[in-house]
């Protein structure tokens, strides 16, 4: 793992050099202080929607991070041919991977600690409180959730060439599961054979994302989730990840580099 976690640490370095993050947190930044400044006729219930426009805008710009900047490293490799030097070394591809999942990954982590201390600094000058366990629940399993994000549009850097393409199939994807997989049960049962049985197996085989989705838990001040509840999403979202960088491992072993 140690050849891993060197390459994962190349891989943060490359993110927080890049302008990608910077322009997002900046906007982000931006907009939460304009919402956040508004006063509509003096209702104090106004800060909760000003507070799931903010939590909006960290899930779309965490997103878009977690997505680009996994798409991108694969195919820049190859593309400046640092790969075929990489792969000289004594370290095998499953490695390589590994460490650009992490660095990835690790990646996401910190910018999402940026985005989700300064909202909690803005909403607690806003409300008068800040329930630190509330944000540290929903940051972890946002984390996490961008786990099987990035495990995917890794999977997806080796299977298509393009990293164009790669994020346009990602972005919907996610998009897709995250409006739509908790509703196919429902839509199966209004289906006919086989398609029932179809839509169905899709249902059960895909990674709900929606349910790492507890904006309303910092929204509404909600009670904490249960512990064990929380720990077993943690434990389904790595299961997931495991599984897509495992075929992730299994593609890129048996890919030819020089192409």
């Amino acid at each position: 793992m140690n050849k891993s976690f060197a390459i994962a640490g190349i891989v943060v370095k490359e993110l927080f050099r890049r302008k990608d993050f910077y322009v997002l947190f900046i906007i982000t930044v931006l907009l939460s202080v304009l919402m956040a400044g508004v006063n509509i006729f003096n209702e104090p219930r106004i800060a909760r929607y000003v507070k799931e426009l903010c939590l909006l805008l960290i899930w779309l710009s965490s997103l878009v991070i977690a997505i680009t900047t996994a798409a991108r490293q694969i195919p820049s490799e190859k593309e400046q041919r640092t790969l075929f030097p990489l792969l000289a070394k004594p370290i095998r591809r499953s490695q390589v991977l590994i460490g650009k999942f992490l660095g990835c990954w690790l990646a996401c982590g910190g910018t999402l600690v940026c985005f989700y201390l300064f909202f909690g600094v803005l909403s607690s000058m806003r409300e008068g409180q800040w329930p630190v366990l509330n944000y540290f629940q929903a940051m972890v399993l946002h984390w996490f959730m961008l786990g099987i994000v990035t495990a995917i549009t890794i999977l997806g850097s080796i299977l298509f060439s393009a990293p164009s393409s790669n994020i346009t199939i990602c972005f919907a994807f996610v998009s897709g599961v995250l409006f739509l997989g908790r509703h196919l049960n429902k839509i199966a049962l209004q289906m006919s054979e086989p398609s029932q049985s179809i839509v169905y197996s899709i249902y059960y085989l895909i990674p709900h994302l929606e349910l790492f989705d507890v904006r309303d838990l910092i929204i509404h001040n909600w009670p904490l989730i249960s512990w064990p509840v929380w720990a077993a999403a943690l434990v389904y979202a790595i299961a997931f990840t495991a599984l897509f960088i495992w075929l992730g491992c299994m593609r890129f072993k048996r890919m030819a580099v020089n192409r």
